[in-house]
């Protein structure tokens, strides 16, 4: 799946129409021309012209801490800092009287640089984190050497990941992990360094420019949030319907134990918050049978959100499932073990992604970590519920089923919606949402918790998220308002987000109620709203005309005195 260096410079050469622009500064301490070709060949497949400047190497810090650089007069959306391992060992051979703090030292430096670029821009940062070099000065024992490089470079690694715990801005592209998984030779060679002062090889390029842009793409917006799979000799070893249930190989022996940690890691993906769906050509009851009843298996039908086992196309039976969830076919994973069956989606439905699984199920899981499917720019506790949630969901849709009045259905449901302005507990999710949703999203804005925060505290904005809770269960939070004062008579509607499992609800028209109080209780007669079309956002593209908003300039203006609130049957907490 990933492509060479050669492939991505031919990306560029012959780059689409209609990509999303995103400015880009590169700045490294080593040459960068071919990370910075990389990075726009990778970026293309993900959706994004990337323009970007690329500093002289070796001017970091100038252009950070000179207010007047080129850097700044660009004006990124993303900075990436490239340091290298081998400048860092020469900055350490030169600091003998400090090499005990050289690790606290330089990440002071580092935080030093990212708050310069915060407090004159509003670029997120992605910063190269070390790659090891062993300069075998002591040996296994650099380890208990608290002076040694060996020791302060992997310090320094550690006190990244806890700056990056507080700087909400501030993402590391882990280098470090690429040079365990892919080996020290293959991603540096010595003669072109030497030549060239380039200290990544050609073959890792890609890599590292795909870790790179999966940042960018999760900030944006665009990440994989389903994992559907396959079960015959994908989820356990054999066949359900012919080895029956005690033959399957699954638990600690042999094969079995390549299925099993799969399956683990299926399950640890299920609790960070991505939607684990089954596709399987099987009878329903067989294709259950292990999750209930056999005693390895990892996975059970709790983690499951969405269970379809048939013997129908499995391109049909994963629209299915899409239309269950309510999310795009490119934020899909499809694992199989048949080249038939990949083949299949991938001819249907080319935005799902169809990894090709090794033959060998011993080598599934090493293939799935080489490809970083499931970057993410943000994590909140509530990820956890996502698969209750859409398991929810169903029985809303059975339930909606039983209702020949829909009124009816509404009323019966008990609807409650806590609202409230941003604050310390709704950050990252209002953060979150912002990220992940594309379809129910009329300005598509997206907002760090960095820039949720600026929000709670600004004099310029007010701020709603509103939870949605029925006798089904909690969905939580569920839509997010932005409005910007304009003047003295005008409130602008800066973002209007909702999630898609709560549509037809009455949602809109109660979330409309609530920024027409807002507006009133602040002394506003106008509220306006925009509609700013993507590729997803279709949807909404009359949301305005329907809630009986007038057109005006390519504007939407709704006259508070003449409103009139809408009949919902949601209640306020």
């Amino acid at each position: 799946m990933m492509k060479t260096f050669t492939q991505l410079k031919k990306n560029v050469s012959k780059k689409p129409e209609g990509l999303k622009k995103i400015k880009v500064a590169l700045l490294g301490d080593t040459a960068t021309q071919f990370l910075n070709i990389a990075l726009k060949g990778t970026a293309i497949d993900e959706g994004f012209d990337l323009n970007i400047f690329e500093a002289d190497f070796g001017q970091i810090s100038r252009q950070i801490l000179d207010p007047t650089s080129e850097y700044y007069e660009f004006n990124a959306d993303y900075t990436i800092i490239f340091e290298s391992s081998h400048k860092l060992l020469s900055q350490y051979y030169k600091s003998y009287d400090s090499q005990l703090n050289f690790a606290q030292n330089k990440i002071n430096y580092i935080e030093e640089l990212y708050e310069t670029i915060q407090n004159r821009t509003k670029s997120k940062v992605i910063y190269c984190n070390f790659a090891g070099i062993d300069n075998q000065i002591f040996g296994n024992f650099a380890n208990k050497v608290e002076s040694s490089f060996v020791f302060q470079q992997n310090k320094l690694n550690y006190l990244f990941s806890e700056l990056a715990v507080k700087k909400n801005n501030f993402f590391i592209a882990d280098l470090l992990s690429i040079q365990n998984k892919w080996g020290r030779n293959f991603m540096f060679s010595p003669n072109i360094y030497v030549n060239t002062e380039m200290v990544l090889s050609l073959d890792v390029l890609p890599i590292v420019a795909h870790h790179m842009t999966s940042i960018i793409s999760s900030v944006e917006g665009k990440f994989k949030k389903c994992l559907i799979l396959d079960l015959d000799n994908t989820t356990w070893g054999g066949i359900i319907g012919d080895d029956g249930l005690e033959k399957i190989q699954i638990g600690s022996l042999g094969i079995g134990k390549a299925f099993t940690e799969l399956q683990q890691w299926v399950k640890a993906l299920q609790k960070r918050g991505i939607i684990i769906a089954v596709c399987s050509k099987n009878d329903e009851d067989k294709a259950k049978e292990p999750f209930e009843k056999h005693p390895d298996m990892v996975l059970k039908m709790d983690d499951i959100a969405v269970f379809v086992a048939n013997w129908d196309n499995k391109a049909d039976n994963i629209r299915k499932i899409q239309s269950i969830l309510n999310i795009g076919f490119d934020s899909m994973v499809f694992l199989d073990d048949n080249p038939f069956e990949r083949n299949i989606v991938r001819e249907n439905l080319p935005d799902v992604c169809v990894p090709e699984l090794p033959e060998d199920p011993a080598e599934y899981l090493e293939y799935l970590y080489g490809l970083n499917l499931f970057e993410t720019a943000s994590f909140s506790e509530n990820d956890a519920e996502r698969t209750k949630q859409y398991q929810v969901e169903a029985q809303r849709a059975i339930a909606l089923d039983n209702f020949t009045n829909v009124e009816d259905f509404l009323k019966s449901m008990n609807m409650v919606s806590d609202v409230q302005a941003f604050n310390n507990f709704s950050k990252p999710r209002v953060s979150q949402l912002t990220q992940r949703s594309n379809q129910f999203n009329l300005r598509t804005v997206r907002y760090t918790e960095q820039e949720v925060e600026d929000l709670m505290t600004s004099d310029k904005h007010h701020t709603i998220s509103f939870t949605l809770e029925d006798k089904y269960g909690d969905n939580g939070l569920i839509c997010v308002i932005v409005l910007e004062k304009k003047d003295p008579e005008t409130l602008f509607i800066e973002s209007w987000l909702m999630s898609c499992r709560v549509l037809k609800r009455g949602m809109e028209d109660f979330t409309l109620n609530t920024i027409v109080e807002t507006a009133k209780k602040n002394g506003f007669k106008y509220i306006v709203g925009e509609y700013l079309p993507t590729a997803k956002n279709q949807m909404v593209k009359d949301h305005y005309q329907r809630l009986g908003f007038e057109e005006n300039d390519g504007e939407w203006v709704l006259n508070i005195d003449s409103y009139e609130p809408k009949e919902v049957f949601i209640n306020t907490k």
